[in-house]
């Protein structure tokens, strides 16, 4: 009695270990060879071993096994249906050999037994619902005082943690070879030699961003709209040591002040009406990575006291809440306001401004590096021809006119209008003719006022374009700005800035 309530102890102390033990840490074969162990110091379940299926070649293999040599486990090769562990993982039903040295099944391929007599051999399915992975198998001195029956039993159901055990590794191992393959894609993508440009001014810009994305410098990247503030930050992260980890893009014109606050602090459950769960804001999202605050002059003096103390701090506390958060975040900005200006009236907070604008980078429009249009037009044809399943071209004249409008919109526009004459080509060229009227005009306009300045000639042609876009989409600023490639609120400051008003307002 006092043996069997003993031998009852030893099992469950030796399921509890295992258990804790495989789920302990990813490190499969490490857990592997410690449940192992436990088997061995707590059952006398000797020279453990997980052999595993290899689904592609249909071959078992030792993955770990306790009380083998590194040569022993390396001979541990079988085909499904060979000698013991081949026939279980074949008729997924468990076996137990009384005396090894009476069995001609068993191969002792590892040639770990020497002596085989008086050992018996126990071997269980390592199964998930009716998928094997492989099997379980153990030595045991032979002991009339257990039966095979209570071995096979505990065998068993350590198998199934083991079999759960290896489908969680699998499923983080397929999942973290998915997520380098994805940032191995965006740091092609978004490498900065792989930015289109061959203009001086651009390639000074390249060489900038290169020597400062290893360092942990805050960067200013400033620019009109659509010079690709966004494309040029998300280099700089890719180039850094920290492109494993996450990069988190906000726009922070696009939300009010409240709504911004919680997206960029998260908030606790219960701290507003509506906010049943908890929400991680996007510097907790963007730990160890990179966040990109686009717009950043858009921004209240309240929040922009916030972000100076996760600059100066590294911490914060959501919404509601009253812990600290720490968190190791690399900040980039971007705005095309005049942040100077708006420092000296008070606008914009000085410290905040010299903490942000460790490293400004200035990018250029699209008409100061004209040389970049031919190629960013190349790569957009090739770009939209796929998408899209055409080939169409752009005739020379056409390219030359290109190479002459200013292209108030830079690159986005540039891009959105490639897109546009793709999609509606017919006969597989880009002619003069295909080309917009605003475009058309506006080098007209170009040529009959020489003496303009390339400031009042620009916005001119821009409040042009803002007029014809509105008229075409009945007035709604919405739709107007995405046929323009900019945003709702751009729009409004253009139409404000301007005077735009619609015919009998």
């Amino acid at each position: 009695m006092m043996e069997t309530l003993k031998r009852k102890n030893a099992e469950l102390t030796a399921l509890l270990e295992v258990s804790m033990v495989l789920s302990s840490s990813f490190e499969l074969e490490k857990n592997l060879l410690k449940a192992m162990k436990i088997l061995s110091d707590h059952l006398d379940m000797n020279r453990g071993t997980v052999t595993l299926l290899d689904a592609k070649t249909s071959e078992l293999r030792i993955a770990t096994a306790y009380g083998l040599t590194k040569d022993q486990i390396a001979r541990g090769k079988y085909r499904i249906g060979e000698g013991i562990v081949g026939r279980v993982v074949k008729t997924g039903s468990p076996m137990a050999i009384p005396d090894l040295g009476k069995e001609p099944l068993f191969l002792n391929r590892t040639g770990a037994r020497i002596d085989k007599n008086n050992i018996s051999f126990l071997c269980v399915p390592i199964r998930i619902k009716d998928e094997t992975l492989g099997v379980l198998s153990v030595d045991r001195i032979f002991d009339e005082m257990i039966t095979m029956d209570e071995d096979l039993r505990v065998l068993q159901i350590i198998a199934t943690l083991i079999g759960q055990a290896i489908k969680i590794h699998r499923a983080y191992d397929n999942e973290r070879k998915e997520r380098e393959e994805l940032t191995h894609e965006l740091r092609s993508r978004y490498s900065l030699p792989n930015i289109i440009s061959i203009s001086d001014r651009m390639q000074d810009v390249i060489k900038t961003c290169l020597k400062v994305a290893k360092s942990r410098a805050s960067v200013m990247i400033r620019g009109e709209s659509g010079t690709g503030k966004e494309l040029i930050a998300r280099a700089i992260h890719y180039e850094s040591d920290r492109s494993s980890m996450p990069f988190i893009a906000l726009n922070c014109a696009a939300l009010p002040e409240t709504l911004l606050e919680a997206e960029l602090f998260g908030y606790e459950k219960g701290a507003f009406t509506g906010a049943s769960m908890t929400k991680l804001g996007r510097f907790e999202l963007a730990n160890k990575g990179t966040i990109f605050l686009d717009e950043i002059g858009d921004v209240s003096q309240s929040i922009q006291a916030k972000l100076l103390r996760v600059i100066q701090e590294q911490t914060f506390e959501r919404l509601g809440g009253t812990r600290s958060i720490k968190v190791d975040v690399r900040i980039i900005a971007a705005t095309n306001r005049d942040l100077e200006q708006m420092v000296k009236n008070g606008g914009f907070r000085e410290d905040l401004y010299w903490r942000l604008n460790v490293v400004p980078i200035y990018l250029p429009p699209l008409r100061e590096r004209q040389d970049d249009i031919p190629p960013l037009i190349e790569h957009f044809l090739k770009k939209f021809n796929r998408e899209y399943n055409k080939n169409v071209i752009i005739a020379g004249e056409a390219m030359a006119l290109f190479m002459r409008y200013p292209w108030p919109g830079n690159v986005r526009e540039l891009e959105n209008t490639i897109e546009r004459l793709v999609v509606l080509s017919e006969d597989g060229v880009i002619k003069v003719d295909d080309i917009p009227s605003y475009i058309r005009e506006g080098i007209t306009l170009r040529r009959h006022n020489p003496d303009d300045s390339l400031i009042a000639e620009t916005e001119r042609l821009e409040k042009e374009r803002i007029i014809e876009a509105l008229k075409r989409c009945s007035f709604n600023q919405s739709r107007a700005a995405r046929l323009l490639g900019i945003t709702q609120r751009q729009i409004g400051y253009k139409i404000q800035k301007y005077g735009i008003k619609k015919e009998g307002q």
